[in-house]
């Protein structure tokens, strides 16, 4: 009975050991040299399909490797990935947000890919400014999933209508307020407002300034005539007309379907190249792009990553792990099936390759990026830690000013104070 008792004990210690070492820890080699990986990623059932079918045909070609998968929301994510980093348990390769990979590389959780890449990942045909995005502090901690570039997406009937036969080329700050004069006195919209951040940083870096100083711990510009210069541009496109007041811009902020665009009443928006394919289909007419306003838009334009893929540092398969990225990278049949969902391809023997399989709007994409692409500058360094904060703060501000409830210069010493305080944190 005594020995009984004493088996039964240990194997159900086995049972919970193996249970222990299978749930929520990075993937491993097995007696028969077999791996596991586990990946992790966020975004629609769209990317989750194809997703998988990408893993599957990896492991189709690599059938000594399994890979165990986890997916959720944007804010799903991040909830179920901190909990992980404290635990030490992170998946092996993480799909990370420009936003986030600064506070994840700081903290010990990334490892160094320098050693991997024109080893295991092959870079040859990635341009220098694109590949380099992803270093942090002289770390490579990311390698870009695609890269956008910024731009203005209209529709040029529309613009027609206002009165106005082709998009001005080389615009300029004070003919975009033109334009948006001109577009108001026929009572359509130009633009449907911008990021504050995103925008005020490209005009920022047109300065060769940007909006956080190198070392992350304060504002990458001394002088808040900035703000208000730039700021209170858009502050006066919203009183003539040419955008929308806060109040009805807030009522669709982030409903496509919704957007002026679509619906005939504006006729273009400012925003990454990636999105171009989702308004297109749900406009069902043809749009076109433009580009950035200057003067100096070479020296504010960059190639931003939609999103990075990086390799844990609690991982114990890290040159598998770092296989799998180059499959991402490089592989013909992989990129098939992402059609450039992640942004557009970061080799350019993979762009060439898949361009026979694109839609009309995702090679209209890729042509806009590919015209962009030699024209741009390296991307200032990654947010750092606590730019979520500060981004809130720079968007409270800037609603406050657009609503007439402060002028442009109390809402940059405001936001001076907040972004300031939160960057303090990082000295």
């Amino acid at each position: 009975m005594v020995k009984k008792a004493i088996f039964l004990m240990m194997a159900m210690l086995l049972v919970f050991t193996a249970a222990c070492s299978s749930d929520g820890e990075s993937g491993g080699t097995s007696a028969d040299g077999s791996v596991t990986l586990r990946i992790a990623w966020w975004g629609s059932d769209a990317r989750h399909e194809y997703t998988q079918k990408v893993i599957d045909l990896y492991k189709e070609k690599n059938p000594n490797v399994k890979i165990d998968v986890e997916y959720a929301s944007f804010d799903d994510y991040w909830k179920k990935l901190a909990p992980q980093a404290a635990a030490n348990q992170l998946p092996d390769i993480v799909q990370m947000d420009i936003s986030y990979i600064s506070q994840y590389a700081q903290n010990g959780q990334l490892e160094d890919l320098a050693p991997y890449l024109g080893n295991q990942i092959k870079v040859d045909d990635v341009s220098e400014n694109v590949i380099s995005t992803g270093v942090i502090n002289g770390k490579q901690y990311g390698v870009p999933a695609g890269v956008n570039v910024l731009g203005f997406h209209y529709d040029p009937e529309l613009l027609k209508k206002a009165g106005v036969d082709t998009f001005p080329e080389n615009l300029t700050w004070e003919s975009y307020e033109a334009l948006g004069k001109q577009t108001a006195e026929k009572g359509l919209y130009l633009d449907g407002g911008v990021a504050p951040d995103i925008f005020f940083h490209y005009f920022l870096r047109t300065k060769g300034l940007s909006l956080y100083n190198a070392e992350g711990t304060g504002l990458g510009y001394d002088d808040d005539k900035l703000f208000v210069e730039f700021f209170g541009l858009m502050r006066r496109m919203i009183e003539q007309g040419a955008a929308p007041s806060p109040d009805i811009a807030n009522q669709t902020k982030g409903i496509i379907e919704e957007s002026d665009l679509v619906k005939g009443k504006g006729i273009g928006i400012w925003q990454w190249s990636n999105q171009f394919v989702a308004v297109q289909q749900v406009a069902n007419r043809p749009l076109e792009f433009a580009p950035m306003p200057g003067p100096d838009m070479e020296k504010g334009l960059y190639m931003q990553p939609s999103m990075y893929w990086a390799v844990t540092s609690n991982s114990k398969v890290k040159e598998e792990a770092a296989k799998f990225i180059d499959f991402w990278v490089n592989d013909v049949e992989a990129n098939k099936l992402i059609k450039g969902e992640r942004g557009v391809p970061i080799s350019g023997k993979i762009k060439d390759a898949i361009a026979p399989e694109l839609s009309e709007p995702t090679k209209q994409v890729f042509d806009f990026v590919a015209a962009m692409e030699p024209k741009a500058s390296p991307m200032s360094p990654p947010p750092p830690v606590g730019s979520p904060e500060v981004i809130a703060s720079l968007a409270d501000a800037v609603e406050e000013l657009n609503f007439g409830r402060i002028t442009p210069e109390q809402a940059a010493e405001t936001f001076r104070k907040n972004a300031e305080a939160v960057l303090a944190n990082n000295k």
